[in-house]
């Protein structure tokens, strides 16, 4: 019987202070577009995300867990909240808000209570029951109306029941809300005034019977609030000192009361200004009594206090330091910092950075610093291509992020893991398709009216070879040097050599050396955006619109492209011939009335399959007699009802030209050549559906006998059939992949691993709109 299993997944995190949330069980939970990504960093295999919850049907902005670090809480972009317990949904909250949820907080003192913010202005208190019923307790409105982007809920000092609430957001103030008891109404008790900008991060803590709140705000300082018991002041406060580092004038230090009717009295008192950072704060996190921060200017700060003095010292900082900041989109750190988090026993950090990837830090207690780990990464928008290398070593994919990025297998000790191994291209352009082209090349196409050609470098072909066994034959010293991106330009430049120094020069030797890839495992975020640019070779040019649909030969560097059309006469089919200076063969070949959506080359290379918007497909093949002249042999209109959005050719044993086409009209259908004595190709067989059939890939062999097809759906699911060959008209259900491992959102791409695994099986890539790059083991029987 047929089974698939995820053996890879990655996707971008939501750049979002609120979106993730590291539990006490060791999970990181984090917003990834319209799901929750589940994520160990401990785990010592490195498989990555294990998981993606799917509910919402908008954005993630926040995801908060309860104390027991089990249950997990999403807010999004949907205005609802969901409920999550092993990686199951167990409750859903609607109509408390009507705008996007932003924030989260939960409290330590009560584990089932639980407030939210959004853009309507209104924060609401929930608590969760055993029974896991969610009742709303309160709905507090913010006057003067703001919008809520951070808050914290703790119990009160010296109280059994007692809760204070903080509210920040697009106000300059912290609103400080009390409640006797989670079920009692919560009371607006002072406006805790300071900040200059907007309030992006509130957390507690415990310190000996008091509670220290961190405030982060965009104005890029953060503030420490001490509550404390009783009418009596705190020491430090009636002596009217501050602790502020790098601040010789005393800071005002009004103190604020927060009375109850049963009589408890706490105070507010300022406590400290931490200035280090120097762009907007978006988070503020503690582990004991260090504080964790970071900020759009790319970096990290642990804070201390002093033990003899009492100041707040920036006791470590690292992140992006060097002198390449502010970078363009999609490269790694430049831009800012998003989130950081606190292991569960505060050892490690992890950071989200303005791509979408995680990055980690391990602090090494012997050395005294803190020690960059493997994160993980992924797309941030919809994946529109993907593509393996032609001996399946490596997945290259691409996206409207406007990143194209390879993945590869980190053999390790015992095991193997996915990571990135290269960021090929950081373009200006949604990228729109790729085509793997020899060993070490591939095409992309964008949307731009032109295809672009990269060459894979020297250090790429170098870290492939040595951590993850891959073109071992090839000659590296042939290769082409990393390139770079101009700050204002489109095309990756291959760097340039450094001049011999002057024999009469002397080194010098305080320069930097150059820096290099890791020697021991894959490339950090950082140097994915600077050190393993893929040089470009060439441009082609002949479209005179964006470009739709790209195929390349598996038997030469023949490659065939198309653009978005609205007319035949754009949407002409052209091919560029890689091994003869990528020179367009002419003539273009006119087939389609519109769009063409998807090319594909037969398997020994000698047709080429083509389907668009204009419900036909074409089969083009070289003419006879003419070398590398190409002509169209056969045009179906009417094919099917809707748009073709995919096809793909089927193996079989006598070399019949068969192959299946998938649409809008809900239909997969298999095309075989037509019965002795008539002309062309007619329909072999047909499956019907109740959605949209989107992508389609086969095995490329024949397995038992059989062709194996995975089909993927406008909703994102996908499933195997099966058909023996000469027998198209039997198509089979093999299965259907569990919803809970398939994508959020449409089915993009699919493509089947031109290899088989070392157990004998097979694999095949997914892309999907969700962001998603998916790799399932697929066991067919």
């Amino acid at each position: 019987m047929a089974s698939t299993t995820a053996s890879f997944v990655a996707i971008g995190g939501n750049r979002h202070p609120a979106a993730a949330d590291w539990s006490s069980s060791g999970t990181l939970a984090f917003g990834a577009g319209k799901t929750v990504a589940l994520w160990n960093p401990d785990d010592p295999q490195l498989r990555g995300i294990t998981a993606t919850l799917k509910g919402h049907t908008e954005k993630v902005n926040a995801v908060r867990f309860l104390p027991d670090g089990e249950t997990l809480i999403s807010g999004s972009v949907d205005t609802t909240l969901r409920i999550w317990r092993g990686g199951a949904l167990i409750a859903t909250v609607e109509g408390a808000h009507t705008a996007s949820i932003n924030t989260i907080a939960t409290c330590p003192q009560h584990p089932r209570l639980f407030a939210s913010g959004a853009a309507d202005g209104k924060v609401c208190v929930f608590s969760l029951s055993a029974t896991n019923e969610v009742t709303t307790l309160h709905t507090i409105a913010t006057k003067p109306k703001f919008y809520p982007l951070a808050l914290a809920l703790h119990g009160l000092p010296g109280s059994s029941e007692g809760v204070v609430l903080v509210v920040g957001g697009s106000t300059s103030g912290v609103v400080v809300y009390t409640a006797e008891a989670p079920a009692k109404e919560f009371k607006q008790q002072a406006v805790l005034q300071g900040h200059e900008n907007w309030i992006r991060s509130l957390a507690f803590r415990t310190e000996g019977e008091d509670l220290l709140l961190a405030s982060a705000s965009q104005d890029r300082y953060v503030r420490l609030w001490r509550v404390h018991a009783g009418e009596t002041l705190p020491a430090a406060v009636a002596k009217s000192e501050s602790k502020a580092i790098a601040m010789a004038t005393v800071l005002s230090n009004k103190a604020h009361m927060l009375r109850h009717e049963d009589g408890g009295v706490w105070s507010v008192t300022f406590e400290a200004l931490l200035m280090g950072h120097e762009d907007w704060i978006y988070t503020a996190a503690w582990a004991g009594s260090r504080l964790l921060t970071c900020s759009a200017d790319n970096s990290i700060i642990v804070w201390n206090q002093d033990e003899a003095g009492g100041a707040w010292d920036p006791q470590s900082r690292f992140g992006e330091l060097s002198a390449l900041k502010g970078g363009s989109m999609a490269t790694g750190s430049a831009g800012g910092i998003w989130n950081t988090l606190w292991s569960p026993d505060g050892t490690a950090v992890a950071a989200l950075t303005k791509s979408g990837s995680w990055r980690i830090w391990r602090y090494d207690a012997a050395a005294d610093r803190w020690n960059p780990a493997p994160g993980i990464s992924g797309h941030t928008k919809d994946v529109t291509g993907i593509s393996w290398a032609p001996d399946g070593g490596y997945l290259l994919t691409t996206s409207l992020d406007q990143t194209t990025r390879l993945y590869a297998q980190w053999l390790g000790d015992g095991y193997s893991s996915w990571h990135e191994f290269s960021r090929p291209q950081i373009h200006g352009y949604d990228m729109n398709v790729l085509a793997s082209v020899g060993a070490n090349r591939f095409v992309s196409g964008a949307d731009e009216k032109l295809l672009r050609v990269f060459d894979e470098p020297k250090a790429v072909a170098q870290a492939l070879g040595r951590l993850c066994g891959l073109q071992k034959n090839l000659d590296s010293d042939t290769l082409l040097d990393t390139a770079s991106l101009p700050v204002l330009g489109l095309s990756n430049k291959p760097l340039e050599p450094a001049p011999d120094a002057d024999a009469s020069e002397e080194a010098d030797p305080d320069a930097p050396a150059p820096e290099q890839l890791p020697a021991d495992m894959p490339p950090l975020e950082n140097q994915l955006a600077r050190l393993t640019l893929w040089p470009e070779t060439e441009k082609l040019y002949g479209h005179g619109y964006e470009i739709s649909a790209l195929a390349a030969s598996p038997t030469s560097a023949l490659i065939a492209t198309a653009c978005k059309a609205s007319t035949s006469e754009h949407a002409v089919i052209r091919l560029f011939d890689g091994d003869n200076a990528w020179h367009e063969v002419k003539p273009a070949l006119e087939a389609h009335a519109l769009t063409v959506t998807k090319l594909r080359f037969s398997g020994d290379g000698a047709r080429l399959l083509s389907v668009g918007r204009d419900r036909a497909w074409c089969i083009l093949a070289q003419s006879e007699g003419e070398t590398g002249t190409w002509a169209l042999v056969e045009k179906k209109d009417k094919a099917h009802t809707r748009i073709i959005y995919d096809c793909a050719w089927l193996p079989a044993a006598d070399a019949v030209p068969v192959f299946a086409t998938v649409s809008r009209d809900k239909s997969v259908k298999i095309w075989a050549p037509a019965a002795a004595g008539a002309a062309g190709w007619e329909t072999a067989g047909t499956a019907k559906f109740a959605q949209p059939v989107t992508a389609v890939d086969v095995v490329p062999e024949l397995v038992d006998g059989r062709c194996w097809m995975m089909l993927g759906f406008e909703d994102g699911a996908l499933e195997l059939w099966s058909v023996r060959a000469g027998e198209w008209a039997g198509m089979e259900k093999c299965l259907a992949v569990d919803a809970a491992i398939t994508p959020a959102q449409t089915v993009a791409k699919i493509t089947w691993r031109p290899r088989k695994t070392a157990e004998g099986g097979w694999e095949v890539g997914v892309a999907s709109d969700d962001g998603s790059v998916r790799v399932y083991k697929v066991s067919l029987s």
